[in-house]
């Protein structure tokens, strides 16, 4: 047994042996083995999960099982806040966001008001949007358009606001005012919000004839892998593994950490290809 549950097991009974006052009642011994008990488990299960994570994740995926099994004590916290986080681009809670960086969001208010220029009001909406204060972001956009109405960044920031409220009859608009006047923009992330707003609002022929030009251009693995979705949904099962096994050519002859970076989009292109017929 690895050293961690090995300690909590036993704790108690090294105190209640060195004759520990607060272990002298036996209720209080039950209690105690119960916490450290449950703590055990939790570990294990984060420790589990890590491992999953790593295997399932991670190119390099052979020096960090090394680390999560030869070094299980703090191996997993290592890999949690060096690999897991950034994969999952977690950002932290909104609150603690928004008074990190309050002072921040006063000053570009301020500007804002005083100012009062398209560009002042993206930079607060931006800073409001990152803080995760959506409804105020929103309104900062909607005013930065009121002063110019084809600002391609304020569009595309309305867009962000909107998809994050899952509002995409408003993403539709947003990205298609932006499409319009350049398709290039952000290097395919707007025709990928387009594309993915049409598949949640339930027009998958839209959806799968919008990705289908997408990915021509641009090779991102989730519009593949949604592409491919569609694709299987409509019975396309040939064409649906095409695009899977394309996305995953593309990834594993990529360099290491643009790989690290799909591994999910990878995960999960295997996942369907064993579904697939």
């Amino acid at each position: 047994m690895f050293w961690p549950a090995y300690l909590f097991a036993g704790s108690s009974f090294e105190l209640l042996a060195q004759g520990h006052p607060l272990l002298e009642d036996s209720l209080t011994v039950q209690l105690v083995d119960g916490a450290f008990s449950l703590l055990s488990i939790v570990y294990f299960v984060f420790w589990g999960w890590m491992i999953w994570h790593c295997v399932r994740t991670e190119p390099d995926r052979h020096f960090w099982l090394w680390l999560l099994i030869i070094v299980p004590g703090i191996g997993p916290f290592v890999y949690f806040a060096t690999r897991y986080l950034p994969s999952v681009n977690y950002q932290g809670p909104a609150f603690l966001r928004r008074w990190t960086r309050s002072r921040e969001l006063s000053r570009l208010e301020t500007a804002a008001i005083q100012i009062g220029n398209p560009h002042q009001y993206i930079q607060w909406a931006d800073a409001l949007r990152d803080a995760g204060m959506l409804d105020q972001a929103a309104s900062a956009y909607a005013k930065a358009l009121t002063k110019e109405p084809q600002n391609l960044q304020a569009l595309w920031g309305a867009s962000q606001v909107a998809a994050a409220q899952k509002r995409f009859g408003d993403v539709q608009q947003w990205t298609r005012r932006i499409l319009e006047k350049d398709p290039q923009y952000k290097f395919g992330d707007v025709s990928l919000a387009c594309g993915k707003s049409l598949m949640e609002l339930g027009d998958t022929a839209a959806a799968t004839q919008h990705l289908d030009q997408h990915v021509r251009r641009w090779r991102h693995p989730e519009a593949v892998y949604i592409l491919a979705s569609l694709q299987a949904e409509q019975g396309n099962t040939k064409v649906a593994k095409d695009h899977l096994q394309a996305m995953l050519h593309d990834i594993n002859g990529s360099p290491v950490a643009i790989a690290r970076r799909h591994g999910r989009w990878r995960s999960r292109a295997r996942q369907l290809l064993k579904k697939l017929p």
